[in-house]
This record gives C-alpha cells, sequence and structure tokens, in this order.
C-alpha cells in the first residue's frame, strides 16, 4: 500500500528515540513516577516503548489506570493481558470508589457522563501512591490545550496546571525540580501526529485492543456522533439503536467516545482512512463538545 511504503522510517525511529529519551529522563530525576494507562493507542506505545527504554529490566514504574467503570469490557481484557505480558505492576483508581466515598458527584441527564469525574480519582492516586511523576500519553496535534504543553509539564500541590507559567525547554534539557507535594506530568509523545502513531504500531507490529478495527456494535446517533448502547446510557426517545460495523480512533469512556463508522479491518486500512479524513482525531469526543475550552478548562483542573 501506498501510504506504508512511503513513511519515513527514519523519522519513525528519531520519535522513538526522543521518546525513549524523554523516559529515561523520568527515571533519572523523580523517584516515584508512574506511567497513566487508558488501553487507548497512545498510552500502549508509552508501554512499547518503555519496555525498549530499559530492556532487558523490567519498566522502573507501575501502570496507573483510572477506571471509570463505564469502560469497554475489550479495554480491561487487553489491560490484564498486557500487564501480565511486561510483568508489570498496575495500580487501578476506581471513579465508583471516588462517588461513593462522597468525593465526587455522578452526572445525571441524558448527556451525563464520568469523564471528568476521573481528575478527582487521578489526583487522589497520585496524593494515595506519592507519584511525583505521570506519564502519559498526550500529543500536541491532539487539541488546541495539548499543544500548550511541554515535555515536563509542572503542576502545583493541588495538581493544577497554569498554561502561562511553564518551564523552558531548550536543547533537550528538562527541569524536573519540585517543590513538596508538586509532581510533573510528562509526554514522550508530545511531537508524534495521529499518523505517526498508526504507523509506528504497523512497523513495530504492535498488538491493539480489537476496538480499533471494525466490528458490530449496538449504536445510536446523538448531535452528529454515533456512541456505543450501553445499560447506563440514558437515551431520548428520538435517539434509536442500530447495529452496525463501526471503530474507535480514540478510546475512553463509553459515555463520551464517539464511534467512526468504518470498514477498516487492518493495519493498512486503518491507515489509509486517516490519511483520507479531515474530522481530526478527538472530532468525535462528545466530553471536547462541552465548550471551546472544554479541553483546557479540564486539564487546569488536574485532568491527564
Amino acid at each position: 500500500m501506498e501510504q506504508i511504503k512511503k513513511y519515513n522510517l527514519n523519522h519513525l525511529r528519531e520519535l522513538e528515540s526522543e521518546s525513549i529519551y524523554v523516559l529515561r529522563e523520568v527515571a533519572a530525576q523523580f523517584e516515584k513516577p508512574a506511567l497513566l494507562f487508558s488501553g487507548g493507542k497512545d498510552s500502549i506505545i508509552l508501554v512499547h516503548l518503555s519496555v525498549k527504554a530499559f530492556w532487558p529490566a523490567k519498566i522502573p514504574y507501575p501502570l496507573v489506570h483510572i477506571d471509570t467503570g463505564h469502560n469497554f469490557g475489550e479495554t480491561i481484557i487487553f489491560r490484564d493481558k498486557l500487564c501480565k505480558e511486561i510483568d508489570a505492576q498496575l495500580i487501578v483508581g476506581s471513579v465508583q470508589e471516588t462517588i461513593d466515598e462522597g468525593r465526587a458527584v455522578e452526572e445525571t441527564g441524558f448527556n451525563a457522563s464520568r469523564n471528568l469525574l476521573q481528575t478527582t480519582t487521578l489526583l487522589d492516586t497520585i496524593e494515595k501512591y506519592k507519584f511525583d511523576a505521570a506519564i502519559g500519553g498526550g500529543r500536541r496535534d491532539e487539541e488546541k490545550a495539548r499543544a500548550k504543553e511541554r515535555f515536563f509539564s509542572h503542576r502545583d500541590e493541588f495538581g493544577q496546571w497554569d498554561p502561562k507559567n511553564q518551564r523552558p525547554e531548550l536543547w533537550n534539557i528538562f527541569n524536573g525540580k519540585k517543590n513538596m507535594g508538586e509532581h510533573f506530568r510528562v509526554f514522550p509523545i508530545s511531537n508524534w501526529t495521529e499518523m505517526d502513531v498508526w504507523q509506528y504500531i504497523y512497523m513495530e507490529n504492535i498488538d491493539i485492543p480489537r476496538l480499533y478495527y471494525t466490528h458490530e456494535r449496538d449504536v445510536f446517533q446523538r448531535d452528529g456522533v454515533w456512541l456505543a448502547d450501553a445499560p447506563f446510557m440514558m437515551k431520548k426517545p428520538s435517539e434509536k439503536v442500530e447495529r452496525l460495523r463501526v471503530r474507535c480512533r480514540t478510546i475512553g469512556d463509553i459515555s463520551c467516545t464517539g464511534l467512526t463508522i468504518s470498514m477498516a479491518d487492518s493495519l493498512e486500512d486503518i491507515i489509509q482512512e486517516i490519511a483520507a479524513t479531515r474530522i481530526t482525531e478527538r472530532g468525535g469526543r462528545a466530553d471536547d463538545m462541552r465548550s471551546d475550552a472544554a479541553m483546557e478548562d479540564r486539564k487546569k483542573e488536574g485532568y491527564f
């Protein structure tokens, strides 16, 4: 296929080398780092890069999954399988427990989602285990708020991010100094694009959840976005469930993950589809549609 034949191997290897350098800097500068794992393609690549960075030793940090309780079942199965394969420690923060403890309030109504509630659970998990760095799979091409991030992104003692108060990163020199109670979010694949991610997955033959390939699923349409049907999804009388062939471009909480009607059943098909689309990767994320500044507001409060 033309898109596969023409991708720049040197470009992908340079991105890989840069990301591995950042991961090794995290291990060198921080005492208790962790890798935030969602089960999506970006966090899967971070695990793959971590294995490469520290081979033949095990990766020197645990995987942390913030479980909304409304995840795709395939994501949880894949998560557990991957952790077992690489012998990684898995720490799960439960949004349901956060709700039960009264630290977060369940949203109600047709547009209810637990996506925003993850912030409290994430900050509680970071505090509980005293993590001083949380590695995430954010990329600058995803969304305009993501583009404001540095590789090393400082968070204050409340877990909050100030986009106007970030440290310069000249000549790949990263400043991880912090005060008591503060931590950093680290984004090793900041300079990757969605196409880079898919081509790297193809080049490295990385296993990914079946959700990314076309499959049959019960879905309904809301505000132009196809959403997966689930017992906790409240539907309006006008929203009819259909069984269609769909796939995910990005994986998150079921309540806000838009699905793409697709026949892409292989990595080659996915790469061709991404090359031809004019819709952004997060264009189908219902949580990003709540306001023009939805992502930036959430990040300031401590979101991923």
